[in-house]
């Protein structure tokens, strides 16, 4: 990662107030790493490998391996996005949200950049062996998602500060992430897991969107330019519902069209939390409250992804137990 500023590093918009000193330093780096927002990175992994299983390509080991590598690029993107933000004054205005040690002085500027190489170094370094393993295509997929880390938030023109933060997040922790990760176990391309992985995309990039709504103001006064912003309150209400909506319309028509299997409509029973959200994200601008729903909104994607995968995984043990018989 080559994100260093050639200035020494800037302690931000405000002088930075004394350090605090954390219940543990390991504390402080799982909130900086935003864990919460992790799920991101297993579902669409996972979904993966339940598609390697139905097409006997699984691969344990690369599974294991791909898994550490994204996890690895996720952190790296949570640092460098704490790192830049700050710097950029992103969250001077902010009252709320995740991660935010720099802000509140439980970790330095200097430690978090550090600290984002490290992780996205590791990252790289697991996907070159992965592509090695695999293929030129795995490496044409890691150098775009690597990009995406960087260039996130950092350099002159970013994609989260010119309304491009949910779109690249949609191709790449959906399509791209599941395609990829079967790609390394399988050696081969397939439609299935791209098409599998559009209802995940859409609830991904909701939980963007969901934090993108409730920094509205704070990002509007440092010119953080989010679809949200760009747009303004009720177009961000619309593709809230829309994100969400799509994900549950997208599962429907797959299973229609036989491209998943009728038990992933599983999923289906999240769609009361799904309802309760997009009500919340319309009838409320307060922020405490649209916290709330921007965390909820991670855990309908776990939730929703959890069903998908139970649903595909006991299609496969029926499967399994009708061929005995």
């Amino acid at each position: 990662m080559n994100a260093q500023p050639t200035a020494p590093l800037p302690s931000g918009p405000a002088t930075t107030p004394a350090m605090k000193q954390p219940d543990s330093r390991l504390m402080a780096w799982y909130k900086a790493a935003r864990p919460r927002s992790l799920t991101a990175t297993y579902i669409p992994l996972t979904l993966a490998a339940v598609i390697a299983i139905d097409q006997g390509v699984f691969n344990l080991l690369r599974f294991v391996l791909s898994l550490i590598a994204a996890l690895s690029l996720q952190i790296g993107a949570n640092l460098v996005n704490e790192y830049f933000d700050y710097v950029r004054g992103a969250d001077s205005e902010k009252q709320a949200g995740m991660g935010m040690v720099i802000k509140d002085a439980v970790l330095t500027p200097r430690e978090v950049l550090y600290g984002a190489i490290a992780s996205v170094g590791l990252g790289v370094i697991l996907g070159l062996i992965l592509a090695a393993l695999s293929g030129p295509v795995l490496l044409l997929i890691g150098v775009g998602g690597v990009l995406v880390v960087i260039l996130y938030t950092a350099g002159p023109l970013p994609l989260a500060y010119v309304g491009l933060g949910e779109i690249s997040v949609f191709i790449f922790m959906g399509p791209l992430m599941v395609l990829g990760s079967y790609y390394v176990m399988a050696r081969t391309l397939n439609w299935i897991p791209v098409l599998a992985a559009l209802p995940v995309a859409c609830l991904v990039a909701a939980i963007l969107h969901a934090n993108n709504v409730r920094d509205l103001e704070a990002d509007r006064a440092v010119n953080k330019r989010t679809l949200a912003v760009i747009f303004g309150r009720n177009f961000a209400r619309v593709e809230y519902f829309g994100l969400i909506g799509g994900a549950y319309i997208v599962l429907i028509v797959l299973v229609a069209l036989d491209q998943m299997p009728w038990l992933t409509l599983a999923a289906l029973i999240t769609l009361q939390e799904a309802r309760r959200l997009i009500q919340l994200t319309n009838q409320s601008e307060d922020t405490q409250v649209l916290h709330m729903v921007q965390g909820r909104t991670a855990r309908l994607h776990r939730d929703f992804g959890v069903a998908l995968i139970v649903g595909w995984l006991a299609t496969l043990i029926i499967n399994g137990l009708l061929h005995s018989l």
